[in-house]
């Protein structure tokens, strides 16, 4: 069964983020986060393929974690002075799960997809 991958229009993204996110012509949108250890951590969606790619690179730029993910299923970001996160839930046939990414104060990435 296709299930929609619902997003928050910019308005929203620009008030929990703080900027809105790149576009490319294929409709990917995208953020580029960097924490306090000059760590960097690009996440990027596409609402059409239902996929969202989360990479994260060490100071020296050499990457740290590369995930690709298809049947997202929501996206929400939640602001906050002491975290600020963003949360992506999945579906996939007998599978179900959230990936929550903290943008600050430092990078952080939990990722859970368990039978349901």
């Amino acid at each position: 069964m296709y299930r929609e991958f619902l997003t928050p229009d910019d308005e929203e993204v620009y008030q929990s983020v703080g900027e809105c996110p790149d576009s490319n012509e294929e409709g990917v949108r995208t953020f580029a986060f960097r924490d306090n250890f000059e760590q960097s951590l690009n996440f990027s969606y596409a609402a059409l393929t239902r996929s969202v790619r989360v990479r994260w690179a060490n100071h020296r730029g050499v990457d740290m974690l590369d995930i690709y993910r298809e049947g997202a299923t929501r996206l929400s970001f939640a602001p906050g002075k002491l975290a600020g996160k963003i949360f992506v839930d999945f579906e996939m046939g007998e599978f179900t799960g959230v990936m929550e990414i903290q943008f600050t104060p430092q990078l952080k990435v939990q990722d859970r997809l368990l039978f349901h």
